[in-house]
Formats: structure tokens, sequence, C-alpha cells
């Protein structure tokens, strides 16, 4: 079949006809694809308004695009883009499953910390009309379990009310529900996933890096990720030992150091969790927290598009367990910070850490106790505030030689101020930008608030404002995608399952 004879059947389709009749005559461009399919689209001007797919051996026009969907084929439901077998009700329901029945006190079932467990996996609704293209639906459907989220973990960093996640299953059959699920994962990981534009391009970023060449610029990517310079710079760093042991062939193929890299940052995640609770209460707590990552659907659907969102995760979680060391949670929420630019709201409550930031006064008696979860003595605030601005500078270094921090800006932060993604209200429904200032600006003033109030809180506290802070900015972007949740998803779990007092006694094996 030629390029005539496609646009011939791609012409025949109502939907053609219907905006032909409401736009004029549209100018029509085809091409033939890889996968044998002519792809055959529809011009108003520049604006593409239709797009045909037809077979090139049947004659079928096997697909028909209109609207965003054209633009964004994130937004057509294709089951192998996003999650692969993940999506399949065989795999998704059984795991939500034993992740809230896992996590289910069945002694106390009406407990309210059960609906955040129900909250969390509420966001399958949205979901499953993402999966059917239906995005009209999708987007709005994801934001009443942020708003209730957000609610709550306001509710537990101000007022420290604990929750008390306290499972019913035996330790014993954690640890055997924690390996199977760690072999469950990096068995679909390995047999059925795809890497996604975010792996590859971390991919490319590392090889340009081995090469000593430049990571931000025009032309800079392959034309498949051309837009892949828009991450920060510890995001390409982050994957420079997989690149090396698993060197990047040049081509969009399996990108087999793309599949190592989010299986080490999903593991490292797990690994953070674990050390938080064991060093809070013991063991069991730490498997607890390791068990509620690993059966998460939402932290697999991160892992099967093999995404760097667990990469962000994993740093924060750890600057959690470093929460005592100014140095160290104030390197590590730099280096979150320059992977993706929103963990920079988590750079106020990070470098106070459990003290907030006294206006007048001493530090009471408590603030002065030691342990694993010491509070920062006076001070401590600005090495860990200079810890993070040194891992920032560092990771800035780079792209200051080449191309210039101009340049980087352009390609990172500019282009992502510019962006408009119909994944989100703010991108579907006209005349709300007041509204999303307002709510971009309250996001802020959360951010500088949690450096000072509570004065004193415990690591379940720091947790819950840390979610709070994520979850607020995620409700203000342009774009929004399930693959963020794994953001805050791991301060919900530690919020809901760490004790809130009596915190800073020596852990228990």
């Amino acid at each position: 079949m030629d390029g005539r004879e496609a646009f011939r059947i791609a012409a025949r389709q109502p939907e053609v006809a219907e905006l032909t009749t409401e736009r004029g005559r549209l100018e029509t461009r085809a091409e033939s694809r890889d996968d044998g399919r002519w792809q055959v689209g529809f011009f108003s001007g520049d604006e593409e308004v239709v797009q045909v797919l037809v077979d090139g051996e049947t004659g079928e026009a096997v697909e028909t695009w209109t609207g965003i969907q054209v633009a964004w084929t994130m937004a057509r439901g294709y089951p192998e883009q996003f999650g692969h077998a993940l999506n399949a009700p065989w795999v998704w329901i059984p795991m939500a499953l034993v992740f809230f029945l896992g996590l289910l006190d069945w002694r106390r079932p009406w407990r309210i910390v059960h609906l955040d467990l129900l909250v969390l996996l509420s966001f399958g609704v949205s979901h499953v009309f993402f999966n059917a293209g239906e995005i009209g639906a999708s987007v709005p459907l994801a934001y009443p379990p942020l708003l209730y989220l957000l609610g709550r973990m306001l509710w537990v960093g101000f007022r420290g009310v604990g929750l008390g996640l306290r499972p019913s299953v035996p330790k014993m059959a954690l640890i055997v529900l924690c390996l199977f699920a760690i072999a469950f994962r990096v068995t679909l990981n390995l047999t059925d996933s795809g890497v996604i534009d975010v792996g590859y391009a971390g991919v490319v970023g590392a090889d340009r890096i081995t090469q000593g060449e430049a990571i931000y610029g025009d032309g800079v990517f392959p034309d498949g990720v051309g837009q892949g310079d828009t991450y920060g710079p510890a995001n390409y760093a982050a994957y420079v030992p997989f690149e090396l042991a698993m060197p990047w062939s040049g081509e969009w193929d399996g990108l087999p150091s793309a599949h190592g890299a989010a299986i080490f940052f999903d593991l490292a995640t797990v690994f953070g969790l674990f050390v938080l609770g064991l060093r809070a209460t013991g063991s069991r707590l730490g498997l607890i927290l390791a068990f509620a990552w690993l059966t998460y659907p939402y932290t697999a659907f991160a892992l099967q598009s093999n995404s760097n969102d667990s990469l962000v995760a994993a740093l924060l979680v750890w600057g959690l367990v470093a929460l005592g060391s100014p140095v160290g949670r104030g390197v590590l929420v730099g280096l979150a910070a320059m992977v993706k630019f929103a963990p920079l709201a988590l750079v106020p409550l990070y470098v106070t850490g459990r003290r907030g930031l006294a206006i007048r006064g001493r530090a009471s008696t408590e603030s002065r106790n030691t342990g694993l979860f010491r509070r920062s003595r006076e001070g401590g605030w600005l090495i860990a505030g200079a810890a993070a601005l040194f891992a920032i500078v560092l990771m800035l270094a780079h792209p200051a030689i080449d191309p210039g921090l101009a340049t980087f800006y352009e390609r990172t932060v500019e282009s992502q101020l510019d962006r408009e993604s119909p994944f989100s209200i703010w991108g579907q429904v006209d005349g709300l930008n007041t509204v999303q200032r307002g709510i971009l600006i309250a996001a802020a003033i959360l951010a500088i608030v949690v450096a000072f109030r509570p004065r004193e809180r415990t690591i379940a506290q720091v947790a819950a404002l840390a979610a709070a802070v994520v979850i607020a900015t995620q409700l203000a972007v342009d774009h929004w995608f399930y693959l963020y949740i794994p953001w805050f998803c791991g301060f919900v779990f530690v919020a809901l399952a760490l004790p809130h007092r009596n915190e800073l006694t020596r852990p228990t094996a």
C-alpha cells in the first residue's frame, strides 16, 4: 500500500469529514511507520486535528484520534505504554488486596488509618479511566485522594496525632511476603516491562557524561527523546554506574541499564524504609514499612515503567534516616532537588529537621535528648543548609562548564514553566489561572511555615509534613501523573506507622 491509498482510506473516516466541515479544507501528511502502519495526519494550519493509523497490509483504519489525543499519545490508553502486565486486573487487584489486608488490624478494622489505606488505593479509580483513554474522567478523579491525603498529613504533621498502623500479620509472615514481593517485582520488571522516555533519557544522559559531553542543549538527545534534558544533573549522574556496566547501544532498545537503575532505586527505597523502622522501634516496624512499599501498586507502577521516580523517593527516605545528621539530610535533599526540581520545596523542612527554627527562647530539655533520631543542636540548620547548597552547586558544576547555566535553565526550568499538559485540571479547564496561582502560593507558604512549626516534632510528623508539602506542590503543577505518587507515599507510610511519642528510646531488634 502506498501513501495515496492510505490517505484515501483515512479520509473516509467520519471524524475527518466532521472536522473538514468544521475547519474547512485540511492539509494532509502521510508517513510510513516501522510497525507496518501508515500514519495519516490532517492539519488545520500548523495544528494536527485528526490522526488516522492505517494497517499497511489489510488497509484497515485501526485507530483514529482527535483533540488532545493527537499530540499526546500517552492519553490514548495504550496497554503497553505504562505498567504493562501490572495493568491486568489479575495482577493489580491481588496486589491491592495484599497491600490492604496485610496492613489491616483485624482486631480493630474500623480505625481511620484503614480508610487512609483505601484512599491510597483509590487512585486506581482514576487509573481505570486513564487506561481506557478517558482522561476527561481520569484527571479530575485523581484530585479527591490527593486532597484527602493532604488534609490527613497536615492534621498529623501539625497536631502530632498518632494514627497507629498496626497490622495483625505475624512478623514471620511479613518477612516471607516481603521476599516474595521483591522476587515478583524484579521478575515482572525483567520479563514484562517497558522503558518510558524518562528512563531512556537517564541512560542517554549518563552515556554523555561518561563521554565528557554536554547533557543540555538543542540536538543533544536523540529524536525519540529530544526533550530528555529537562531533568536535573543528579538524575543522569545516578544512571552512570548502570550505563557503564550495561552500555547503551545507541538506540531505544531494551535498555538493560534503565532496568538495572530502576530496580536499584526501588530496592534502595525499600531498604531505607526498613532501616528507618528498625532504628525507630525495631525490625517489625521496619518490615511493615518495607511491606507497604513493596505491595503498593503505584510503587510497582513506577518500577514497571522504569522511570526515575523511585530515585526521588529513595533520596528523600534516606534523608529521613539521616535526619539526626545535618550534613546527611542536607546533602540528600539537595541531591533529590537536582533529580527533579519539586523536592526544592522540602529544603526548609529538611534543613530544620526535627526542631523548627526558634524565633525566641531556648531548646527544651526534650530537644537535647540523644539517640538515633536526636534533635539538631543549635545552628544545625545552618550546617544542613550549607550541605544542601553544596550538593546543588556540585551537581550544577557540569552544566555550568558546558553548555552554561543559561542553557541549563532554558532546557529545564523554563521548559517546564512553559509546558502545557492535559494531565491536570489546569490543562483541561480554561479560566482557572488565578486559582492555580493561589494554590501554588499556598504550597510555597506551607513549605516555609514547616521550617518554623511545629517547634518540636517527631519523625512521623516530619514525614507527614513532607508528604503534605509534596502533595500541595503536585496539586499546583500543570502536569500530574501516577508516577509521582511514589514521591510522597513513602512519607505517608512513615506517618501512618511510626510512633508519635516516646520515639527517642533506644531501638530493639
